[in-house]
């Protein structure tokens, strides 16, 4: 009872939380450049949509000449060096380089000014674990220092060139100069410096000797360039079956395996010419260094014991490329079957027609539908041109939730837009981080969309294996649509960060991004509206919703095993919530919010036939007898029908300019309906795939029943984002788009005035049933531009 109890005060205490928070878009003016001279300081202009930090950096380079020929307690020809350089009470360490007179280090160490709390920089050199004479604990020996005033170290802004290093005699602690030198440099600069990314930085100083540097550092990764693998298998020739089956109800099938993922044609029935001609899709990355193996499997019905038959080894490397889809040469491929005994020979077990290609006019889709940020095909050869520029600053975090027992958040913020990926350094054990950070990504398509994510580092006070074991916590995700943005405007505003998770949604602070899309060519963006959104061979030879799915989660699982052998590592549950691996599995809670989607566009419908209603029922006799005024007149004279529909279209679409959105989207919580969600729904949605539920007869069905479900979820949300385009085209929210449709509208309103109705009628008609040899294999200029307008679904959390 007292657990139940808690239980329940928990759930109140949250939803009055959730009362209070605010989950609104609030528009700031931070002090950024924004390509403007300020105080006589610049900002270059790829750092111009943050606030300039001043930081001081010193680079240490090597010394020589440590040990010297009247050292007396110089036991050896060599010495442990390492530098510690100290300002206040921040301390940065080299690293250790062992048996050496003259070490080479060249790293360089970040102050911020902000934390500056001395005025003098000392950098000291120091011998590691020199032993006493007295037989005491081995201790660090003082080998001399450099001592700088901060108020005389030089000011470097980019684009000068960086500060040349300069030597330095050590001095012992009682001021006496020694020969020892020490090559330094050290300057005041910004996070526009070009020695920024790799520096050791006094907000980051965790660990020991700070061993857990690299989790801390911004970095910027790029997603491996991925292929459709296809894997026609048409027949197989002269097989040596196994004839150890009594019952006659064996069967062959083609089993293809590459890398970790296994995949099986159906099976048939037992011969030695089998025909398959069947695909078999794999998704292979770049450069290709993988083997393709593909075997005939023989076993009994409703047995997943099967022997292999013989197999063959297909490199990626020698496999034909194509970018269209001209069939692949048919090749045969000699099956061989691996002996019992190693030392023996393998033997001739027949032989097996396939076709082999790495299909590079897809787009290989690792995001969800809705949220893609990329969708040029595989082949750099039909690549469109870059249209324009997207710049992203992440300035900083207010009211952040502690992640952590101690009361702490060490946050980091990653973006993603096309195959770029970008970390921002870690702010250790702040709930208000300034990151400051910018980065600029190539922009090929307006209609697509960029996620930002803050998380909680949780590898800093791990060691060892804990550390890579450790899992990021999630803080917030904000997603930016770039066709909501109008051309050369600077938006800076307070993002809401929402947390969903079993308990419930909660606010976790906000983050404040500055956003800017630049195109030179304001006419190359519209010609992208009349294009189809995917590339061609998506509709010359389409892939199953089946196949879709299948081969998104491998290029998931590829992104993320690639990701995760960097340094520092992106782990997997950050590759996952990036690219929302679960947006295809069933929830409660998301089906509710489509279904209330669905109901939004139909309420037009119903305010429709209530009017209707009304007029019939004569409730105002007023709007009864105009009604049927305008009725008559219609009759009288039909030829104005289209051209007063098209005419208010177009006093709609300006009369709307004035109430147009102002702000980019962000997530909503009504919308989502996470303020609304139940425990029980949310146990659902945050539970595993496969279910943690025992019983194997309740799993599978449970299963089965989420994965039937997520498909219809995947239906609805099509559904109610097909009707939501449409009623984006007057709502203001692709600028761009409206302004094309209003002119279009204008257009539409003078040919229809000007063409009686039945010509119009006469000429839709005939191109509705023209023959199909006068019709074309891609989709038309309206449905490209219908596709591209925004929907609600950039708010669903």
């Amino acid at each position: 009872m007292a657990n139940q109890n808690q239980k329940q005060n928990q759930k109140e205490n949250q939803k009055l939380q959730k009362k209070h928070d605010d989950f609104s878009l609030k528009e700031t003016t931070p002090n950024i450049s924004a390509g403007r001279v300020i105080g006589g300081d610049r900002l270059p202009t790829s750092f111009d949509l943050v606030e300039k930090m001043d930081f001081l950096f010193a680079r240490v380079v090597k010394a020589k000449d440590l040990l010297q020929a009247d050292d007396s307690d110089s036991d050896s020809d060599s010495c442990n060096p390492y530098v510690e350089v100290k300002l206040g009470a921040s301390m940065g360490t080299t690293r250790c380089i062992e048996k050496t007179s003259n070490p080479e280090w060249n790293q360089v160490f970040a102050f911020s000014k902000e934390r500056i709390q001395g005025s003098v920089l000392e950098i000291v050199v120091m011998d590691k674990n020199k032993d006493k004479d007295d037989g005491s604990e081995p201790t660090d020996e003082f080998m001399g220092c450099v001592v700088f005033s901060i108020y005389d170290v030089p000011m470097r802004v980019p684009p000068d060139s960086p500060l040349a290093p300069q030597w330095y005699k050590l001095v012992d602690q009682n001021g006496v100069r020694l020969q020892r030198e020490l090559m330094v440099s050290v300057w005041i600069g910004t996070q526009a410096d070009e020695a920024f990314p790799d520096a050791w930085h006094s907000d980051a100083a965790i660990g020991k000797n700070g061993e857990h540097i690299a989790y801390t550092s911004s970095k910027v990764y790029i997603s491996p360039r991925l292929w459709y693998l296809r894997v026609n298998v048409i027949q197989g020739q002269d097989l040596l079956l196994q004839n150890n089956n009594k019952s006659g109800n064996s069967e062959i099938l083609i089993q293809a395996v590459l890398g970790n993922l296994a995949l099986r044609s159906r099976p048939i029935k037992i011969s030695p010419n089998p025909v398959w001609n069947e695909d078999l899709m794999f998704v292979a990355a770049e450069p290709f260094d993988e083997t393709l193996l593909i075997s005939i499997e023989q076993g009994i019905n409703n047995n997943n014991k099967h022997e292999s038959l013989g197999n063959c080894v297909v490199p990626l490397k020698d496999v034909e490329r194509r970018i269209d889809a001209t069939p692949p040469a048919i090749m045969w491929y000699n099956l061989e079957k691996k002996p019992k005994d190693e030392e023996e020979k393998a033997t001739f077990a027949g032989r097996l027609n396939v076709r082999v290609s790495l299909d590079g006019g897809y787009h290989v889709l690792d995001e969800a539908t809705h949220y893609t940020s990329d969708l040029r095909p595989s082949s750099r050869h039909l690549c469109s041109p870059v249209i324009g520029v997207l710049e992203l600053g992440i300035l900083n975090a207010v009211g952040l939730s502690p992640m952590k027992k101690e009361n702490r958040t060490d946050a980091y913020c990653v973006a993603k837009y096309g195959p770029k990926w970008v970390r921002t350094r870690t702010i250790v054990d702040s709930l208000s981080p300034k990151w400051n950070e910018q980065y600029t990504w190539e922009v090929y398509d307006p209609c697509t969309v960029i996620t930002i994510v803050v998380f909680d580092n949780s590898h800093l006070q791990q060691e060892g294996k804990n550390a890579q074991a450790a899992v990021d916590k999630r803080i917030g995700k904000v997603r930016i649509r770039l066709s909501t943005l109008e051309t050369g405007r600077i938006y800076t505003h307070f993002y809401p960060l929402i947390n969903l998770h079993s308990q419930g949604a909660m606010k976790m602070g906000e983050i404040q991004l500055s956003v800017r899309f630049s195109c030179p060519s304001l006419l190359n963006v519209l010609q992208t509206y009349a294009t189809p959104l995917l590339p061609r061979m998506h509709y010359i030879s389409p892939l199953s919703i089946f196949q879709v799915d299948s081969l998104r989660n491998q290029a998931a699982a590829i992104t993320t095993l690639r990701l995760r052998r960097a340094e520092p590592p992106l782990s997997k549950e950050v590759v996952e919530y990036m690219l929302d691996v679960r947006a295809n599995v069933w929830s409660m809670r998301r089906g509710r919010a489509q279904f209330y989607r669905i109901v939004g566009l139909l309420n037009g419908l119903i305010f429709v036939y209530k009017m209707l209603n009304a007029i019939r029922s004569w409730k105002s006799s007023v709007w009864t007898i105009i009604s049927y005024i305008i009725f008559l007149l219609v009759l009288l004279y039909p030829g104005i029908v289209l051209p007063t529909t098209f005419s208010l279209l177009l006093l709609v679409g300006i009369w709307r300019y004035r109430t147009r959105p102002r702000y980019p989207s962000h997530m909503d919580m009504k919308l989502s309906h996470a303020d609304t969600a139940a425990f029980e729904e949310l146990e659902e949605e945050f539970d595993p795939f496969p279910s943690k539920f025992s019983g194997d007869n309740l799993k599978k069905r449970y299963d089965r029943l989420r994965g039937i479900s997520g498909r219809v979820l995947a239906v609805m949300g099509d559904m109610a984002t097909q009707g939501e385009r449409v009623q984006s085209l007057l709502s203001w929210r692709d600028p761009r788009a409206t302004v094309v449709f209003v002119i279009f509208c204008l257009v539409a309103a003078i040919v229809t005035y000007f063409i009686p109705f039945r010509y119009l009628i006469f000429i839709l008609v005939s191109y509705l049933l023209r023959p199909p040899r006068f019709r074309f294999d891609m989709p038309a200029v309206p449905q490209n531009f219908l596709r591209r307008m925004p929907s609600e679904s950039d708010g669903l959390l």
